[in-house]
Protein backbone atom coordinates (compact mmCIF):
# COMPACT_ATOMS: atom_id res chain seq x y z
CA UNK A 1 0.00 0.00 0.00
CA UNK A 2 2.59 2.52 0.63
CA UNK A 3 4.38 1.81 -2.86
CA UNK A 4 1.50 2.24 -4.15
CA UNK A 5 0.69 5.87 -2.35
CA UNK A 6 4.33 7.02 -3.07
CA UNK A 7 3.91 6.10 -7.29
CA UNK A 8 0.10 8.03 -6.20
CA UNK A 9 1.81 11.30 -5.39
CA UNK A 10 4.91 11.03 -7.66
CA UNK A 11 2.30 11.13 -10.19
CA UNK A 12 0.58 13.82 -8.88
CA UNK A 13 3.29 15.60 -8.94
CA UNK A 14 4.18 14.84 -12.64
CA UNK A 15 0.98 14.90 -14.46
CA UNK A 16 -1.68 16.71 -11.69
CA UNK A 17 -4.47 16.98 -14.12
CA UNK A 18 -4.54 13.19 -15.55
CA UNK A 19 -3.82 11.80 -12.24
CA UNK A 20 -6.80 14.03 -10.62
CA UNK A 21 -8.98 13.10 -13.79
CA UNK A 22 -8.37 9.68 -13.47
CA UNK A 23 -9.10 9.50 -9.77
CA UNK A 24 -12.11 11.95 -9.76
CA UNK A 25 -13.64 9.29 -12.55
CA UNK A 26 -12.69 6.60 -10.71
CA UNK A 27 -13.94 7.71 -7.33
CA UNK A 28 -17.34 9.09 -8.90
CA UNK A 29 -17.90 5.91 -10.87
CA UNK A 30 -17.52 4.27 -7.64
CA UNK A 31 -19.43 6.36 -5.18
CA UNK A 32 -22.48 5.83 -8.08
CA UNK A 33 -21.99 2.00 -7.47
CA UNK A 34 -22.17 1.92 -4.04
CA UNK A 35 -25.05 4.54 -3.88
CA UNK A 36 -27.11 1.95 -6.17
CA UNK A 37 -25.59 -1.33 -4.50
CA UNK A 38 -25.58 -0.58 -0.71
CA UNK A 39 -27.82 2.36 -0.94
CA UNK A 40 -30.17 2.07 -3.08
CA UNK A 41 -30.18 -2.02 -2.58
CA UNK A 42 -30.59 -2.36 -6.99
CA UNK A 43 -28.59 -5.40 -7.19
CA UNK A 44 -28.73 -6.85 -10.95
CA UNK A 45 -30.69 -3.57 -11.55
CA UNK A 46 -27.75 -1.49 -11.45
CA UNK A 47 -27.92 1.68 -13.89
CA UNK A 48 -24.47 1.01 -16.05
CA UNK A 49 -25.99 4.45 -17.73
CA UNK A 50 -25.90 6.28 -14.42
CA UNK A 51 -22.95 4.80 -13.19
CA UNK A 52 -20.67 6.07 -16.62
CA UNK A 53 -22.76 9.13 -16.13
CA UNK A 54 -20.97 9.59 -12.86
CA UNK A 55 -17.38 8.56 -13.97
CA UNK A 56 -17.48 11.02 -17.10
CA UNK A 57 -18.53 13.90 -14.63
CA UNK A 58 -15.90 12.67 -12.41
CA UNK A 59 -13.14 12.57 -14.60
CA UNK A 60 -14.14 15.55 -17.44
CA UNK A 61 -15.89 17.77 -15.66
CA UNK A 62 -14.72 17.58 -11.89
CA UNK A 63 -10.90 16.58 -12.51
CA UNK A 64 -10.19 19.39 -14.21
CA UNK A 65 -11.94 21.97 -12.39
CA UNK A 66 -10.79 20.21 -8.91
CA UNK A 67 -6.88 20.78 -10.30
CA UNK A 68 -6.99 23.59 -11.55
CA UNK A 69 -8.64 25.08 -7.60
CA UNK A 70 -5.95 22.62 -5.93
CA UNK A 71 -3.43 24.75 -7.89
CA UNK A 72 -5.02 27.77 -7.17
CA UNK A 73 -4.94 26.95 -3.41
CA UNK A 74 -1.37 25.69 -3.38
CA UNK A 75 0.14 28.47 -4.53
CA UNK A 76 -1.68 31.09 -1.72
CA UNK A 77 1.02 31.30 1.34
CA UNK A 78 -0.02 31.85 4.81
CA UNK A 79 2.25 32.70 8.01
CA UNK A 80 1.28 29.67 9.42
CA UNK A 81 0.58 26.31 8.43
CA UNK A 82 -2.54 26.61 11.26
CA UNK A 83 -3.59 29.42 9.42
CA UNK A 84 -3.00 27.99 5.95
CA UNK A 85 -4.68 24.78 6.39
CA UNK A 86 -7.99 27.25 8.33
CA UNK A 87 -7.86 29.38 5.17
CA UNK A 88 -7.75 26.53 2.80
CA UNK A 89 -10.52 24.59 4.37
CA UNK A 90 -12.16 27.80 4.72
CA UNK A 91 -12.23 28.60 0.69
CA UNK A 92 -12.66 25.28 -0.23
CA UNK A 93 -16.04 25.06 1.48
CA UNK A 94 -17.43 28.85 1.25
CA UNK A 95 -16.37 29.33 -2.38
CA UNK A 96 -15.49 25.96 -4.39
CA UNK A 97 -18.03 23.58 -2.44
CA UNK A 98 -20.97 25.89 -3.11
CA UNK A 99 -20.26 26.16 -6.95
CA UNK A 100 -19.49 22.63 -7.43
CA UNK A 101 -22.43 21.27 -6.12
CA UNK A 102 -24.51 23.67 -8.11
CA UNK A 103 -22.40 22.45 -11.25
CA UNK A 104 -22.79 19.08 -10.60
CA UNK A 105 -26.39 19.11 -10.31
CA UNK A 106 -26.83 21.42 -13.63
CA UNK A 107 -24.45 18.99 -15.04
CA UNK A 108 -25.95 15.70 -14.28
CA UNK A 109 -29.49 17.02 -15.78
CA UNK A 110 -28.02 17.93 -18.60
CA UNK A 111 -25.69 14.60 -19.42
CA UNK A 112 -29.74 12.64 -18.71
CA UNK A 113 -31.23 14.32 -21.30
CA UNK A 114 -33.11 17.04 -19.61
CA UNK A 115 -33.21 20.70 -20.10
CA UNK A 116 -32.44 24.10 -18.33
CA UNK A 117 -35.88 24.12 -16.28
CA UNK A 118 -35.65 20.56 -15.16
CA UNK A 119 -31.81 21.69 -14.19
CA UNK A 120 -33.05 24.54 -12.50
CA UNK A 121 -35.70 22.09 -10.55
CA UNK A 122 -32.88 19.69 -9.12
CA UNK A 123 -30.72 22.93 -7.96
CA UNK A 124 -32.99 24.18 -5.75
CA UNK A 125 -34.49 20.85 -4.44
CA UNK A 126 -31.20 19.32 -4.08
CA UNK A 127 -28.58 22.33 -3.51
CA UNK A 128 -29.09 23.56 -0.12
CA UNK A 129 -29.25 20.02 1.50
CA UNK A 130 -26.61 18.81 -0.20
CA UNK A 131 -24.36 21.63 0.94
CA UNK A 132 -25.28 21.39 4.13
CA UNK A 133 -24.77 17.79 4.60
CA UNK A 134 -20.98 18.38 2.64
CA UNK A 135 -20.05 21.09 5.17
CA UNK A 136 -21.21 18.77 7.81
CA UNK A 137 -19.29 16.17 7.38
CA UNK A 138 -16.25 17.87 5.30
CA UNK A 139 -15.36 20.71 7.66
CA UNK A 140 -14.16 18.37 10.27
CA UNK A 141 -12.75 16.33 8.40
CA UNK A 142 -11.00 18.60 5.67
CA UNK A 143 -8.77 20.23 8.79
CA UNK A 144 -7.65 17.29 10.13
CA UNK A 145 -6.33 15.56 6.78
CA UNK A 146 -5.02 18.81 5.39
CA UNK A 147 -2.85 19.08 8.30
CA UNK A 148 -0.97 15.95 7.97
CA UNK A 149 -1.92 15.00 4.03
CA UNK A 150 0.58 16.22 1.51
CA UNK A 151 -0.52 19.65 -0.70
CA UNK A 152 -0.81 17.37 -3.67
CA UNK A 153 -3.52 14.69 -2.32
CA UNK A 154 -5.85 17.18 -1.07
CA UNK A 155 -8.66 15.26 -3.35
CA UNK A 156 -11.38 14.72 -0.87
CA UNK A 157 -12.91 10.86 -1.78
CA UNK A 158 -15.62 11.22 0.91
CA UNK A 159 -17.11 14.27 -0.61
CA UNK A 160 -16.68 12.60 -4.27
CA UNK A 161 -18.78 9.52 -2.79
CA UNK A 162 -21.16 12.20 -1.11
CA UNK A 163 -22.51 13.51 -4.29
CA UNK A 164 -23.28 10.05 -6.09
CA UNK A 165 -26.03 9.87 -4.11
CA UNK A 166 -27.56 12.50 -4.32
CA UNK A 167 -28.55 12.70 -8.33
CA UNK A 168 -31.03 9.99 -8.47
Amino acid sequence: MASFLRAFNASLVRRPMATQCITSAVLFGTGDVLAQQVGEGKGRDHDFTRTARAAFYGGALFGPALTKWLQLLNRLKFQTKTKAVMYRVYLDQLVFTPVVVCFFFGSMTFLEGYGFSEAQKRISQSYVPTVLRNWESSCPRNSSTSAWCPRTCNLSPSELCLFSGTHT
